[in-house]
């Protein structure tokens, strides 16, 4: 038997006896703190579960159940459509459902790292196309509908994923530019970015809405809603060309340099081989972006955009039911919470999948 070995088997070995409960919870004072901390924060939120549960009013109640001093979940059932769709006009609302749908199903049939390329583009041009005509009418046949009208879930969405999918190219653009050789290139994006990412969004929502028809010849007008679109997107691509520099920053510039010295063009290097990875490499602020631009869409009521956020605060001036502003306020939030957490979800699996990759 060689020096260090046993014959007890591994079986006999006294194994290491489990943490009973109370030490998991209260094994230091640190652990301790935060257990008790957690009792006191759970027990502070039964009287608000009472409220919201067991002492509700639920769809199909009458206003008068309402003043019982529950939540009037009816008044979000009977206000439904109106803070999700607005002032759009009730006998089309189904074409602004078909809208939320058409941006769901292009969402999720871009989720697939298989559908990324060309293909891609071509499917969301030509979706953003049909949606535009669903909501605005005047072509096959349907009625038209100003944008003064749209309001509601459909404008949230379609203001997020516009916004960051013409903010994305142009961040690419402003972040290669910042990261070039070229010093007048440089000093431009530099100030673009920076003079953009110093502003509050508010301010440039208020400057797209009410200054710039200011600044335009007499015989040019923007629709309110492109405006708003435009300021979203320029304040998207600011941020996002900050987040694609500093993927940017985190590649080896061998990689860039050996395929430029084996003759392929300096834009194929960009496209295939640079940003490809820069990109993976910033999934997580990149999903951070996209949920604040998400958020950031509930800013637009300012302007005069009725989003879902305005649409609650119509519907509860409604002097019928008992000043329900909280149930539809949650109802607002609830939307917004599950729209960024699908997001958050997504770019937990497409990081785990990068990772698995490259672990292969």
């Amino acid at each position: 038997m060689a020096i260090g070995e046993t014959n007890v088997p591994l079986t006999a070995l006294p194994l290491k006896p489990k943490q009973p409960w109370m030490k998991l919870f209260f094994g230091d004072v640190f652990s301790s703190f935060l257990t008790i901390l957690s009792i006191l924060i759970v027990i502070s939120l039964l009287p608000g579960l009472n409220w919201a549960l067991f002492n509700a009013t639920w769809p199909g109640g009458t206003p008068e159940a309402c003043r019982d001093g529950g939540a009037c979940w009816a008044f979000v059932g009977a206000k439904s459509r109106l803070i999700l769709f607005g002032l759009y006009p009730p006998e089309h609302q189904w074409r602004a459902t078909l809208v939320i749908v058409l941006i769901i199903a292009m969402v999720l049939a871009s989720l697939s790292p298989r559908m990324w390329g060309n293909k891609l583009i071509m499917l969301w041009g030509a979706g953003i196309a049909l949606m535009l005509i669903l909501m605005g009418g005047g072509l096959l046949g349907l009625d038209t509908v100003p944008t003064s009208k749209w309001g509601g879930l459909p404008v949230v969405l379609m203001l997020a994923v516009l916004s960051l999918g013409m903010g994305f190219p142009i961040a690419v653009l402003l972040a290669l530019g910042r990261r070039g050789s070229l010093p007048v290139a440089r000093a431009v994006c530099t100030f673009i970015i920076e003079l953009v990412r110093g502003l509050p969004l508010v301010g440039l929502l208020f400057v797209a809405a009410i200054l710039l028809p200011l600044f335009l010849p007499p015989d040019w007008t923007i629709d309110k809603l492109g405006r708003t679109l435009a300021a979203l997107t320029i304040f998207s691509s600011a941020y996002l060309a900050e987040v694609v520099r500093g993927g940017l920053q985190g590649l080896d510039k061998g990689q860039g340099e050996a395929a430029q010295a084996l003759g392929i063009p300096y834009w194929k290097v960009i496209w295939h081989i640079i940003l490809p990875q820069a990109i993976q490499n910033v999934i997580p602020p990149l999903t951070n972006t996209a949920i604040v631009m998400v958020k950031n869409t509930s800013l637009v009521l300012i302007v005069g955009i009725f989003d879902m956020l305005s649409a609650a605060r119509s519907a509860a001036t409604d002097p019928t039911w008992p000043a329900p502003s909280t149930e539809g306020y949650l109802f607002v939030a609830l939307i917004y919470f599950a729209i960024c957490v699908s997001i958050s979800i997504y770019a937990r699996h497409l990081e785990n999948g990068v990772r698995a990759r490259s672990h292969s």
